[in-house]
């Protein structure tokens, strides 16, 4: 099969970028490269005709002839970023997939805590990124891992020392900015955790860019024994943008993370969650919204895999819905044959909030051992109309009601994000992005 314009422009971004950083990388991340292109091209861009991209096609996307900022020069946005309310906060801004330390502030850091642009680590201290890069993610398996790990150019590189607890949350804003036609950003942050260490990444994508855009962010987390992390990924692109992100992780025993995905805009949103609890009593907590309008398409694909004994997980993952957008949720929950005393819960909801959008959801569950108290189930409802009547009762006009019960269903996710300040700001995202509200 011939190569799509977009595999076509991403195999020449490979061969620019071989020219532009060969001489400047080592030679053990050149190898990388090279493999990683090499599984990307004999895969290509995932389609409808594999099973965990049944209901998401890339076809448009396809067709794009996607530039990359390198050839381009409006690497600077038109206007500030929005940030999330976080208070204090060490801040790093990426515009287009490139670090801008004008937009940045990172402050001063608390003994054992190392927070940069990867970039920069690969220029000071390339082995610290090797020694976490690609250990979470395998390309030979994932097209777009492949094609990330070939192209990236930067990323956060986050290192908590053993012990070491981060004082403020880190918080990595990607803007996607510029005009002249559609680019791709392919950005990658490392993030590993010592035994012990404590700490918040927040990571959001925003953009001001109408055209079709394409941000492929891979985020890859380690944690050490007992350490304790919470990841955060937000992102409210333009309507005309394409995000596939991929946040994947490792766990040690006695550790405990925290997964939370907001999933705001973007025309075609594909957000991939994987855990491996590989230490036994790891502890993991899985959350995500998605919120789809229009002709939107959020799909958020999440695997577990239960592979030590005395493991627990906790999934979550809710969807609203309007227009004539479409929802996908495929969660798979693997618990492995040595693997006894497991105990896991998945949930998924999804609110309809018209009759022409749409949700395909597929819980699923893969248990081969014995000692187990696992559960899943899925709902899919429309806003009750007894509640509607009774708060039309007291006064709220209808689309008052309706904005009232549509945050109510929201709020048990939001209830679990990790910062109050960032509970309020998704909240206040949340009713903007609903109807406009009546007066009571």
């Amino acid at each position: 099969m011939s190569a799509t314009a977009a595999e076509r422009a991403f195999a020449g971004r490979f061969e620019a970028s071989r020219a532009e950083l060969g001489a400047r990388e080592p030679a053990w991340l050149g190898r990388l490269r090279e493999e990683a292109f090499g599984a990307f091209a004999a895969q290509g861009l995932p389609t409808t005709r594999l099973e965990d991209w049944r209901f998401t096609s890339l076809a448009a996307l396809a067709k794009l002839e996607l530039g990359t900022v390198a050839d381009r020069a409006d690497a600077a946005p038109a206007s500030g970023p929005e940030f999330l309310a976080l208070g204090a906060a060490h801040r790093m801004v990426f515009v287009n997939g490139r670090i801008s330390p004008a937009l940045s502030s990172l402050g001063a850091l608390p003994a054992g805590c190392r927070v940069a642009p990867l970039s920069e680590v690969l220029a000071t201290d390339p082995r610290a990124v090797e020694r976490v890069l690609a250990s979470a993610a395998d390309a030979k398996q994932r097209a777009l891992v492949a094609l990330n790990s070939a192209l990236f150019a930067d990323g956060v590189f986050v290192e908590l020392s053993d012990g070491a607890v981060l004082d403020r949350p880190v918080h990595a804003l990607f803007l996607q900015s510029g005009a002249g036609g559609p680019i791709a950003s392919h950005v990658r942050s490392l993030i590993s955790a010592g035994a012990g260490s404590r700490g918040l990444v927040v990571e959001q994508h925003a953009g001001a860019n109408p055209s079709s855009d394409l941000t492929n962010a891979v985020t890859e987390i380690r944690l050490g024994e007992a350490a304790s992390l919470q990841h955060v990924l937000v992102q409210e692109l333009p309507d005309a943008s394409h995000l596939l992100a991929a946040v994947l992780s490792r766990q040690d025993a006695g550790s405990r993370l925290g997964l939370h995905s907001i999933a705001l805009g973007a025309g075609l949103a594909r957000v991939e969650l994987e855990a491996r609890l590989e230490g036994e009593r790891a502890e993991l907590e899985m959350n995500g919204l998605f919120l789809g309008r229009g002709a939107q398409h959020q799909d958020h694909h999440t695997t577990i895999d239960h592979a030590a004994p005395r493991t627990s997980s906790r999934e979550l993952v809710k969807g609203v819905l309007d227009g004539h957008a479409h929802g996908v949720f495929h969660g798979r929950v693997h618990v492995r044959p040595d693997a006894q005393g497991i105990d896991a819960d998945q949930t998924n909801r999804t609110l309809l909030l018209s009759d022409a959008a749409k949700i395909n959801s597929k819980p699923q569950l893969e248990i081969h051992a014995d000692d187990v108290n696992c559960s899943h189930g899925a709902t899919i409802g429309q806003l009750d109309d007894a509640q509607l009547f009774y708060l039309r009762a007291r006064g709220l006009d209808l689309a008052s009601a309706r904005a009232l019960l549509t945050v109510a269903f929201a709020s048990e996710v939001l209830a679990k994000l990790p910062s109050e300040t960032l509970r309020d700001s998704i909240e206040r995202a949340l009713l903007a992005w609903l109807p406009q509200r009546g007066t009571p």
